[in-house]
């Protein structure tokens, strides 16, 4: 279980608001990292630190079905991503790429922005402020998947 600091979204957060459609154009990962959630905090880029989580409501990743919004994300270091509940679209590019997204229905309204986490993958469980939260606990495949990097990468390793 690993600590972090958490930042906080609101409901209905499309990937729009995670990196804007205008910097899709820009040719890598790194370079469209550092306009992550421009629009909500302009400065999330510099004080997001590896480890650390981004915490949302309903419906996180709604929107477009951009794989860039999950991989800027990973890229800035983000430990994963804690909502109530997922778009599809965003849950499976998290997946594909090795971004762990895990719903917990209590956690987000009970934290803010700046409150440190830990959060366990294998018991299913995050604790904040002197409180723990059941949370989806992903199956030993799902976590191998992760830990490879991701779906993609877990593929490309079987293959050699």
């Amino acid at each position: 279980m690993s600590a972090g600091k958490i930042f906080k979204f609101h409901n209905d957060l499309d990937t729009d608001q995670i990196i804007a459609s205008q910097y899709l154009l820009l040719p890598t990962i790194d370079e469209m990292k550092v306009h992550t959630f421009e629009s909500l905090n302009p400065d999330f880029p510099k004080q997001v630190k590896p480890g650390d989580y981004v915490v949302g409501g309903e419906n996180f990743g709604c929107g477009s079905s951009r794989e860039q919004a999950p991989s800027v994300l990973k890229a800035l270091g983000v430990q994963a991503v804690v909502a109530k509940s997922f778009a599809r679209i965003f849950y499976r590019n998290a997946i594909n790429i090795g971004l762990p997204v895990i719903v917990c229905k209590d956690l987000p309204d009970a934290v803010k922005d700046g409150d440190k986490m830990e959060l366990s993958l294998t018991e299913g469980v995050a604790r904040a402020n002197g409180t723990t939260y059941s949370c989806t606990k992903l199956p030993e495949y799902m976590q191998q998947i992760l830990s490879q990097g991701g779906l993609i990468a877990s593929l490309n390793r079987e293959e050699a």
